[in-house]
């Protein structure tokens, strides 16, 4: 497997090909600390989270240069807004230089497919907020899907934002998903992130990438059959979903889809792309320069930072 990874802090050598991690060093991943996606408009995309979905800010301003380096970016500054739902954090990032659209006939097999799971206490409530707010389109036909045994027996609806990211909404029934989510308050409608889900061609080849950054495996399924196909909007869906966490009970994990036959390659792709989201991933490293970003076999980047800093600094609680 060949990964690569750009690191203008350092020196190439820095860099391993095959593990993922820099040379030399004990890796282990600790936290998921946000998600972050490329939008054209800070205050449009602000709004939709906050308004339909029950984000709030927790921080805004400039964008880390070292953040910007270690992508590989000399394209000017970006604003970014930190918004946190529940106890889970993404950020929107807004580039000096026009990014490209998000392409408008994307599919959920496609290899740049990125969504956030949102974890809802009422599934047909969350959808009718939803459809009560405007600047979103469908991706699932005919509404939300309730997938079988086999699958989670989940409710879940795909819908995109108003740049066109995949988002999910997601209802655990009792006993599954994680226990968090049966914890919360029950006046909440939206509750949290449960995960980041990605569109790969190959689960063994990303799954020695994942591991090598110290994830681990958490659950496995074959989802297939009507709902499935609904729920993605492709006819006869067949894919393999990889769960992943790193160490922390806290923060989101990651899924692995691997459709058969696999999607269209995200080549071409520059990081300052709409179609772009990056993983904060904090790590636990006893040698190695951090930040650091490096792209799975498929093209999706890690940013991996220190465990010790998070990041930016978070306005008060009740902001």
């Amino acid at each position: 497997m060949k990964v690569s990874g750009v690191v203008p802090l350092s020196t190439p050598n820095d860099l391993s090909t095959s593990a993922g991690t820099p040379q030399g060093c004990r890796s282990q991943a600790r936290e998921i600390v946000r998600i972050s996606r490329v939008v054209s408009d800070l205050g449009r995309a602000q709004a939709f989270y906050c308004d339909t979905l029950g984000f709030r800010v927790v921080a805004e301003g400039r964008c880390e240069k070292r953040t910007l380096e270690s992508l590989g970016l000399d394209l000017g500054d970006a604003d970014e807004v930190v918004m946190r739902l529940g106890a889970q954090d993404i950020a929107l990032v807004r580039f000096a230089s026009k990014a490209r659209p998000y392409p408008k006939d994307s599919r959920s097999d496609d290899l740049w497919f990125q969504h956030l799971a949102i974890v809802v206490s009422d599934m047909a409530k969350a959808y009718a907020y939803l459809s009560s707010h405007s600047g979103w389109h469908a991706i699932s036909e005919e509404g939300p899907q309730l997938l079988p045994p086999s699958s989670g027996a989940v409710r879940a609806f795909k819908f995109c934002d108003p740049d066109g990211h995949p988002l999910e909404l997601i209802w655990f029934p009792p006993a599954q998903g994680r226990a968090v989510w049966h914890e919360r308050p029950s006046n909440r409608l939206f509750l949290g992130i449960d995960h980041s889900a990605l569109s790969i061609s190959n689960t063994l080849h990303s799954l020695s990438f994942y591991r090598g950054l110290g994830l681990r495996v958490t659950h496995r399924s074959l989802n297939l059959g009507p709902a499935q196909s609904r729920l993605d909007g492709l006819p006869c869906v067949h894919v393999k979903v990889t769960g992943l966490r790193p160490d922390s009970t806290t923060g989101p994990g990651l899924e692995l889809l691997g459709y058969q036959p696999p999607g269209r390659p995200a080549n071409g792709i520059r990081p300052n792309d709409m179609v772009t989201d990056w993983i904060t991933l904090a790590m636990s490293l006893s040698t190695g320069k951090l930040p650091c970003t490096l792209q799975d076999p498929d093209g999706h980047r890690i940013v991996l930072v220190d465990q010790r800093v998070r990041g930016p600094r978070y306005l008060p609680e009740d902001c």
